[in-house]
């Protein structure tokens, strides 16, 4: 995808420097800047505190944190290490796992002299995999959306969170259906949730003005209000990522999905989950195994914005937090909901779409030892 008009990845690898540069993501959208990670720990820390984020993302910067401790020490010790810190930055996002058991099944039988190549190398066939992953997800869920459009001369489409390039190496889940739609022609705008507390919709809102899709930000509360309306202005699907997809076709993503989807699914709105095959969990039987982070209650407590002043050039104010409640109050801070399968319209791959069922997920994939 595209930052002012060059094309950018969240994710690049600096192989000469045997460093990993990334979208620092807490400073969008009032800033564009671009962090570098050379240990272990920049790449722990960039994932815990949100500098990255979104699943797919989460994946793939932990194999590159794999591959940046392995640089300073390549034995067993150090790499059973490292995948036990990068496991505990992030419990829900199942990516997260899949990545380090991938890298760990490759690097453990090699001899440790192979291992720090060998991890830079498979890091970035994660990578480049993910990005080729998300742009079939878009093809795949474009098939679908055109139907919608056709029927209707246009789309309006509801999102949740960021499931776009942003929480992706490139192109992103669920708003690559919407790039390779807007891309071939069909007119179609986005209704952008905000998703308090953290307000990724902000970040979706940005992606999208980069690349020039007509949308409009709204608070969380008004989706229902939104959902229910007829005519001209009525809301055509709804389309989320995931964090984690449960064997039955239960699907864990950003605190707020599951009202959505209720809504959705009062008002007959298809509700679509985009996500790539390791964000399958079939060692997770149903959506009560997924467990569900708790983030600070200071991501409540604490609005972080720019300041309302604004300078002689016009100009907004520098960055800056407020504090909404005091520090003492006692606050809960999930970060992820469970949307049982029976509101989920479909599930979209890489391979397609299917319903969110056994079955479904079974026939997608049908070569897993799991399914």
């Amino acid at each position: 995808m595209k930052v002012n008009n060059v094309h950018t990845r969240t994710l690049v690898p600096a192989p000469e420097a045997r460093a990993v540069d990334i979208i620092d993501q807490t400073a969008l959208p009032h800033e564009y800047r671009v962090l570098r990670l050379t240990t272990l720990e920049d790449a722990a820390h960039a994932i815990r505190s949100m500098q990255v984020r979104g699943a797919p993302l989460i994946g793939v910067t932990a194999a590159y944190g794999l591959a940046l401790a392995l640089q300073q020490n390549p034995d067993d010790a150090t790499l059973a290490s490292a995948v036990a810190t990068l496991a505990t930055t992030r419990p829900t996002a199942v990516n997260l796992h899949w990545a380090l058991a991938h890298m760990q099944a490759r690097l453990l039988p090699l001899d440790p002299g192979e291992r720090a190549d060998a991890a830079w190398q498979e890091a970035g066939a994660i990578a480049e995999e993910d990005a080729a992953q998300c742009r079939r997800i878009g093809e795949h869920g474009k098939a679908l959306l055109r139907p919608l459009a056709e029927k209707r001369g246009h789309l309006n489409i509801m999102t949740h969170c960021n499931a776009g390039w942003l929480a992706t190496v490139d192109f992103g889940t669920a708003l690559a259906p919407v790039y390779a739609a807007f891309d071939s022609g069909i007119d179609v705008h986005v209704w952008v949730s905000e998703t308090r507390p953290r307000n990724q919709g902000l970040l979706t809102a940005w992606e999208l003005m980069q690349h020039g899709v007509p949308h409009t930000l709204f608070a969380d509360n008004a989706a229902g209000w939104l959902l229910e309306r007829k005519g001209a202005n009525a809301i055509d699907a709804v389309i989320v990522g995931a964090d984690r997809i449960a064997a039955n076709g239960d699907v864990a993503n950003k605190v707020g999905t599951y009202l959505k989807a209720l809504a959705a699914h009062e008002a007959v709105v298809p509700f679509l989950v985009a996500a790539p095959r390791s964000t399958i969990d079939f060692d997770c039987a149903s959506g009560m195994e997924i467990p569900i982070e708790e983030r600070s209650g200071d991501e409540l407590r604490v609005v972080r914005g720019l300041t309302g002043e604004v300078d002689s050039s016009g100009q907004p104010g520098s960055p800056g937090s407020l504090r909404q409640l005091p520090p003492d109050e006692q606050v809960a801070n999930p970060a992820f909901d469970i949307t049982p399968a029976r509101f989920v319209t479909a599930i979209i791959t890489e391979r397609g779409s299917a319903p969110a069922t056994a079955e479904g997920l079974r026939k997608l994939y049908p070569e897993d030892r799991h399914a």
